[in-house]
């Protein structure tokens, strides 16, 4: 190969030498005419992208070029330039390295696992075992509260000097209002409730609840659900004793049907 020679008079010497024309060498590789032509003319422009590496080798490979061993020529070429192969020794290097690395990481964590006796260390001496037993607290008595459990969240009492425990919550908006009696000596309380808001004030005493869209609400006094039955858009007035307890209205009285007559039950005009 002369030191100037592209890759294109390479293999256009080397098809030549072989006594092979363009038309059957394309006809033999199923190649464009026009792709050997531009191949040997070194226009790769002509080429499709990315192809011009790809049929350069196919070319060489059958007219017998090794193009490795050409290739400050092939290098020219456009294209990404292609993925030479590792060197063995190397390969061979790094893998003794990782292995030594590897080994290195389980002596290391077998040690930290593991203390020899050896490394001569001995855990801190507690507290608790340099006092005497004579000198250690005695246990706690067990609990005999209703809650034993410490840090467990206790219900609130639905009853206790603050007064009557009410708790509302509602779906929709909803005005309220608890008017306890004059003599209780407690102030009137309104709120207006918002969704899944709940409300959970304390009563002393007697008093009556008012509620506006009373559909919406959901009513608990001293720890009882009250079921007062009305829809949405509906109000409702509820009023409880000093327990919590609701005074529910007496029905309405059905009035009784007229008495007929004795001639007309007798069936008489």
């Amino acid at each position: 190969m002369r030191p100037d020679e592209t890759v294109g008079q390479l293999l256009q010497r080397a098809r030549v030498a072989k006594g092979l024309s363009r038309e059957v060498l394309a006809l033999e590789l199923k190649l464009p005419l026009r792709h050997i032509e531009a191949i040997e003319a070194d226009d790769w422009a002509v080429l499709p992208p990315g192809r011009p590496r790809p049929l350069a080798r196919q070319l060489a490979r059958r007219l017998g070029v090794d193009l490795d061993f050409h290739t400050g020529a092939f290098q020219t070429l456009p294209g990404t330039r292609e993925w030479t192969p590792p060197d063995p020794r190397q390969e061979r290097l790094e893998r003794v390295v990782m292995g030594l690395l590897s080994v290195a990481s389980v002596l290391v964590a077998l040690w930290l696992v593991v203390p020899g006796p050896s490394l001569g260390w001995k855990p801190p001496p507690s507290y608790l075992t340099s006092l005497p037993k004579a000198a250690l607290p005695p246990p706690p008595p067990p609990s005999t509260a209703a809650y034993p459990v410490l840090g467990e969240l206790l219900p609130e009492a639905p009853l206790n000097e603050q007064g009557i425990l009410v708790s509302l919550r509602a779906m929709d908006a909803c005005e309220v209002r608890i008017e306890p009696l004059p003599e209780s000596g407690a102030q009137p309380m309104a709120r207006t409730l918002r969704v899944s808001e709940p409300w959970r004030p304390r009563v002393k005493g007697p008093f009556t609840l008012f509620l506006e869209n009373a559909g919406v609400v959901n009513v608990e006094v001293a720890g009882v659900r009250v079921p007062h039955g009305q829809s949405v858009g509906e109000t409702w007035t509820g009023r409880f004793d000093a327990e919590g307890r609701w005074l529910k209205p007496a029905p309405p009285a059905v009035p009784a049907e007229p008495a007929l007559p004795d001639d007309e039950e007798d069936g008489h005009p």
